[in-house]
Formats: C-alpha cells, sequence, structure tokens
C-alpha cells in the first residue's frame, strides 16, 4: 500500500514537474519583447557594414549587430531634418498629412507656455506609438528628446518622469531629457517598478552631431584623411566638416557598445529587439542634413534580436521608409496595426516592397522652402518649389565656416563652375539623378530627352501622392506660425545680418 501511494506520489511530482516547465517554456514563448530604439541624431550610414571602405573595422559594434541581424541598406527618412522626421516616427504617418512638417511648429519662445491658437494637435483618431504600446502592456520612456511639432502630453506618451520634471512652455522642444535617466549606469529600463513589465524605450545618441569625441583612441581621422565629394569646394573648413562625419560614425560605435554592455549587465539583452538608425543625415556638412539628396535621406537601419521573423545575417535592399520602423514596432508588440499607419510591418506576412519612397523638406528653423523627392531603385527624383531661392538662402548655419568660407570663395568668383550654379544659381524645378551610375548626384538627368519616360514616371508617383494625402505643404503656413518662428529669431544676429525670406516682411515693425 505504501509503495503504491509512493508511486503516485512520485507519478504527481512528475507531472507537476513536467507541467511547470510546459508553462515556463509557454511563457517565455508568449512573453513580450522588449523593443529599443537607438537613434542616432544626424548619422549617414558611414559604417563597414554599409560598405564604406573609410571606415571598414572601425565600426565593429554596429558591424556585428548588423550581421547578427536584419541589415537594410536602403532606408529612408522621412524628412531630412529632426522635428519633422521625428513627428512621423512617432505618429507612423507622414508629417505632411498631420501638418507638422514644418521644422520647430506649435513651438514659442524659450519657457513660455504654448499659447492655445499655436498649438498643433493630431487629427482625431491618431495615437503616437508610446501611447499604442502602452495600451498593450508597455512600459514606456524616451531617454533622449522629443522634439515633436505637435501640442501633447509628455506623460501620456512615457511613463517616466512627472509633469513637474518638464517646464510647460517646453513641450515638445528639443533637450527634453527625463531627469536622471541618462547617466552612465541607470537607463530608464531599470526604472521601471514592475521588472517584469515589457518595455519600449528610445535612447538617443549625439550621432553626427557630437559623438566624434568618444572616437577610440588611435583612430581618428585627420582632415586630409577623407577625400571631398564634388559638391564641396577644397578647403579646410570643408575637409575638417566631412572628416568629422566620418568619426562621428566611429564614436557612434562606442556609444553603441555601451548600451548594450548595459542592457547585458542589467539582464535585458535578451529578450530585446534592437532597432539601430538615425533621424536623417549627416548634420556636418552642407547639402545633406536639410536637403533632399541621399546624403540628407538614406539613413542606416539594423534590427536585430531574438524573434522568430529575424534571421540573423539577412541583407534587405528592398526600399523602406522610417515610417516601416513604426509598423513593425507595433505589430512586434503585438498591436493590431490602426488604419492610419503609413508604414508597412516589415516582416510581415502581407509586406510588399515599395517601388517608390516618398521625402520632404519644408520651413526649416527660419528658412522657408518646399522640397519633394521620389526615390525609386535607381533614381532620385526632386521637385522644388522655390526654385529662385537658392542653396545657400539664409539659415541656421550661416556664422559656420563651411558657410562663411564657401560665400568668400563665391564672392572672389573661386568655385568651380558646378559649385557656383549648384549653391547660389537658380535651382532647376526638377531634378533626376541615376544613383548608380552618379552616386553623388550632380549630373541633372531632368532635361536628358533619353530619360524623359523615367522622369515622367518619378512625377506621376509625386502627384498621385500629393492629391492622395493632401500633402500639408501645398498650403502656406499659417501667419500666426511664421509670426512665432519670426520672434524666435529676430534677436539673433544670424537672422538679422541676413536677407531672410519675405514672409517675414509683415513682422518687421509690428
Amino acid at each position: 500500500m505504501k509503495m503504491k501511494i509512493l508511486k503516485t506520489l512520485i507519478v504527481v511530482c512528475l507531472l507537476s514537474l513536467m507541467s511547470c516547465k510546459a508553462q515556463k517554456k509557454a511563457d517565455k514563448i508568449t512573453q513580450k519583447p522588449n523593443i529599443l530604439w537607438i537613434i542616432a541624431e544626424d548619422l549617414s550610414p558611414f559604417m563597414g557594414c554599409y560598405g564604406d571602405s573609410i571606415n571598414s573595422g572601425h565600426t565593429p559594434i554596429i558591424d556585428k549587430l548588423a550581421s547578427n541581424g536584419v541589415l537594410f541598406k536602403r532606408a529612408y527618412a522621412t524628412a531630412p531634418v529632426c522635428s519633422a522626421a521625428r513627428s512621423a516616427l512617432i505618429t507612423g504617418v507622414m508629417q505632411t498629412t498631420i501638418g507638422t512638417q514644418n521644422h520647430r511648429s506649435s513651438r514659442y519662445t524659450n519657457g513660455e507656455i504654448v499659447p492655445e491658437a499655436l498649438r498643433i494637435l493630431l487629427p482625431d483618431g491618431i495615437k503616437t506609438i508610446p501611447e499604442l504600446m502602452k495600451d498593450a502592456g508597455y512600459f514606456t520612456f524616451n531617454s533622449g528628446k522629443d522634439d515633436y511639432n505637435f501640442h501633447y502630453d509628455r506623460t501620456v506618451l512615457y511613463d517616466v518622469g512627472s509633469a513637474d520634471d518638464y517646464k510647460a512652455g517646453m513641450n515638445g522642444w528639443q533637450g527634453n531629457f527625463a531627469k536622471d535617466y541618462m547617466t552612465v549606469d541607470n537607463y530608464v529600463w531599470n526604472s521601471r517598478p514592475d521588472k517584469s513589465q515589457p518595455w519600449f524605450g528610445q535612447v538617443q545618441i549625439m550621432g553626427g552631431k557630437k559623438d566624434a569625441k568618444y572616437v577610440r583612441d588611435g583612430e581618428k581621422l585627420a582632415i586630409n584623411d577623407v577625400p571631398l565629394p564634388p559638391y564641396f569646394p577644397n578647403i579646410p573648413s570643408q575637409r575638417i566638416a566631412w572628416t568629422e562625419h566620418y568619426n562621428a560614425n566611429r564614436g557612434s560605435d562606442v556609444r553603441v557598445k555601451h548600451i548594450l554592455d548595459k542592457l547585458k549587465a542589467d539582464g535585458e539583452l535578451e529578450n530585446t529587439i534592437i532597432f539601430f538608425f538615425s533621424d536623417h543625415g549627416s548634420n556636418s556638412s552642407l547639402r545633406h542634413k536639410q536637403f533632399c539628396y541621399e546624403g540628407g535621406m538614406h539613413v542606416p537601419l539594423i534590427v536585430n534580436g531574438k524573434h522568430p521573423v529575424l534571421k540573423a545575417g539577412a541583407i534587405r535592399h528592398d526600399l523602406v521608409s522610417l515610417l516601416d520602423i513604426s509598423a513593425t514596432t507595433l505589430a512586434m508588440g503585438g498591436v493590431e496595426l490602426p488604419p492610419h499607419i503609413d508604414g508597412q510591418d516589415l516582416f510581415g506576412k502581407s509586406y510588399a516592397a515599395q517601388k517608390f519612397v516618398i521625402g520632404a523638406r519644408d520651413r526649416c528653423d527660419y528658412t522657408i522652402d518646399r522640397i519633394r523627392t521620389v526615390v525609386s531603385k535607381d533614381f532620385r527624383y526632386i521637385k522644388n518649389y522655390f526654385p529662385d531661392r537658392p542653396m545657400l538662402q539664409a539659415g541656421y548655419r550661416d556664422n559656420k565656416p563651411i558657410v562663411k568660407d564657401f560665400k568668400k570663395l563665391h564672392k572672389e568668383g573661386k568655385l568651380t563652375a558646378y559649385q557656383e550654379l549648384h549653391w547660389f544659381g537658380i535651382r532647376p524645378e526638377e531634378e533626376l539623378y541615376d544613383l548608380k551610375a552618379d552616386p553623388h548626384q550632380i549630373n541633372n538627368l531632368a532635361l536628358n530627352k533619353s530619360h524623359l519616360k523615367i522622369l515622367e514616371t518619378h512625377r506621376k508617383a509625386l502627384q498621385d501622392w500629393i492629391k492622395k494625402t493632401d500633402d500639408q505643404g501645398q498650403y502656406p503656413e499659417a501667419s500666426i506660425q511664421l509670426k512665432a518662428t519670426y520672434d524666435m529669431w529676430k534677436n539673433r544676429s544670424r537672422f538679422k545680418n541676413a536677407k531672410v525670406n519675405p514672409e517675414y516682411n509683415q513682422f518687421k515693425n509690428q
């Protein structure tokens, strides 16, 4: 009898143990992954994994992230400037559709509350990606800047930081960093009360802006180590700026290592899917940031982590938009994609490669412009809506040596014919470039009869998109927003001493 009871107990224990193991396995399978966006500011993909010969072997951490994950060779920003691109990314909707296309709109002067008349509100029914992730049970944070061109309550988007941590007037402003969460040893995932709760977060590295200072000892490039593209004059200020960006890539590699090391030390790496990308291209050089050539639009994108759809070592050459990051994040978090989302789940069963990806540039700081671009497999098309305004019209970089020296050479007549026309002449209304034959995009094929059909195809793609999405850039910016921009800049020397756009003349005597 005792033997029977003993056998029964053994069987029960074994079944219980098997059940526990099965449950743990099931829990592991159904456990939602953490999702981390590592967002580099202003960083073009001058990296070994992107075939860059100068930085080959000098971006080992990013290269390994790519070789162990999925590398996207043709990823593009929605705008070549941060606030417009980030406004699209955080909503999953093109900035020109929701009226957030003008850089630093829905803003006011430093520290003042944004008046109601200046507030750009998201259309009804549109929730941000962090809000949707919170609804799905995620802890959310942004250990970096928001810089969104719409009015919002930051505490609704992110779990970290109380209303007292942020000035009311700084809603959406650059530099909206959560207190105490950017320290070396405490990233925000550690601050969630329930350590079993999945998290979705953003960690920012300074990329093209400041990461050059982190270059490993003995690896810093000198100004003569990197050849200049032909659209720049060969002068020290241009060489310094151009080389700085190659060094920034090397420094960003160091910053990414630090983040990965912290994830591992905190026991978070195993269950975290990492998206590494930049908001747009190079900040250091002209013609990249704020312009719609490859240098401003083409960005790195790597997705890494343990997930059934992520095949280590995969390289994707299809055209993707940063809007696809928004959609893919929701899908990986178990969120059904809302109908307003513009992007696609990059790993979904219904994913369809795009023939074209659209990009847009509108007002940047106080510089009023409107440029639209369409990139395809082999070509980039650009439409300039203010061709009479030269490339080097008054802008926020006017006090920098790269601009001052450029203008000095212009006055002295020392630029090449191409540089003179491109930077100071009347811009063509349309530009078309063969990206394979002309990677620097200096040979405009828009007037070449042999490329007429290609031009018309890209032109129609843009026209159809403008009509379908009701591109808000086709309408003049509200006077009250322009007045706020004028007030923000009117006392700064670079604005007062420049021939700024005529739209501001109406405010000069007010």
